[in-house]
């Protein structure tokens, strides 16, 4: 007899998921079989959760910071789960997204805060469920609300381009400009100091003339720099906070009349874009950090503590390298070279 659809009645069939289950369970027991699942359950559950935090999803230094761990995650079996906030200055999202990792049972949590006090509870808490917290790039206050850090020295950072700036314009009438970021940041006052220590002069300090908010972006610091040179046409020495912040205010003192040789500007981050903006003159000296060393080195830490229960403490310095065209006695640097094969975004 032929099969209604034309087929054989001896054509073989495919056996269910169920029955075939049965079938081994008739042979080896149902006891195995169902060892057998348990052990697959028990394996895709045990693989590590580690969290990701950034300012925000934009910046390529976070970009590059997520490469980093999504690579370093991969290497080691570990899943990477990632939140930013909308803005470097978003701690509400921040906060948010801490209390949402601690429920979804990560071991550990790399975060970049956006402030250094105001997240400090949601981490407090998390560090009371048994969950390892390392702030990468941005020092808590205290340093000890999380249980280590792993960041550029932001500090020796701006001495570096202090003292590139005041190499550069040694013997010159010099008026200053300063682009940070929002109140609170940390990494914001630990370059701004490191810079004025580098330089040779204190907050007070008549030499400068304006200190602006550039928000870390390139229009705010557009803007903020077209305030300052409202305020006094005559600056010529600009330190800000980052690459971004540089080429806004670039965009200021050239539409403001002023050429790259009258103007001296320094930043730090050592993104592959500000990076070619050294070699076209356009800032003169950056101090280039390493994004994507953090971001690997706290998935490690956390895969590594979830395997033996050993916890990093204290602070890891990822290091830090002066980016200049034109060296300056005394002051150390790196050619654009290095710099381009050593960038990041």
């Amino acid at each position: 007899m032929r099969h209604p659809q034309g087929g054989n009645s001896t054509r073989r069939r495919r056996l269910s998921p169920s029955l075939v289950v049965a079938l081994i369970a008739a042979v080896v027991g149902t006891a195995s079989v169902v060892a057998v699942a348990s052990a697959t359950t028990e394996k895709q559950s045990a693989k590590v959760k580690v969290g990701l935090i950034t300012k925000d999803v934009t910046n390529p230094f976070f970009v590059k910071m997520k490469a980093g761990a999504t690579a370093e995650a991969k290497k080691r079996g570990a899943q990477l789960i990632y939140a930013a906030g909308k803005s470097s200055s978003d701690n509400a999202s921040q906060i948010a997204a801490i209390e949402n990792m601690t429920t979804a049972g990560v071991k550990g949590i790399l975060i970049t805060v956006a402030d250094a006090k105001a997240e400090n509870a949601a981490i407090r808490k998390a560090r009371r469920a048994s969950i390892l917290v390392i702030a990468l790039d941005s020092p808590t206050n205290p340093t000890t609300a999380v249980d280590a850090l792993f960041a550029t020295n932001n500090f020796n950072a701006g001495v570096l381009i202090g003292k590139y700036a005041r190499a550069a314009t040694r013997g010159r009438t010099v008026t200053i400009g300063m682009l940070d970021e929002h109140a609170g940041s940390s990494v914001g006052k630990l370059r701004h100091d490191g810079f004025l220590k580098g330089f040779g002069i204190k907050n007070n300090n008549p030499q400068i003339a304006c200190v602006g908010n550039g928000q870390g972006q390139t229009a705010p610091s557009q803007t903020a720099m077209e305030n300052c040179l409202q305020k006094n046409p005559k600056i010529n020495v600009v330190y800000t906070i980052n690459e971004p912040s540089a080429k806004g205010a670039w965009n200021a003192l050239k539409n403001a009349g002023k050429t790259k040789a009258a103007t001296t500007i320094v930043s730090v981050d050592g993104g592959c874009a500000g990076v070619r903006n050294v070699r076209a003159g356009i800032i003169d000296a950056t101090s280039q950090q390493y994004p994507l060393r953090m971001a690997s080195r706290g998935v490690q830490a956390v895969v590594n503590y979830a395997k033996t229960g050993t916890k990093v403490s204290g602070y890891t310095d990822t290091g830090v390298n002066l980016i200049a065209l034109r060296r300056r006695t005394g002051v150390p640097s790196k050619g654009v070279a290095y710099g381009l094969k050593n960038c990041w975004g």
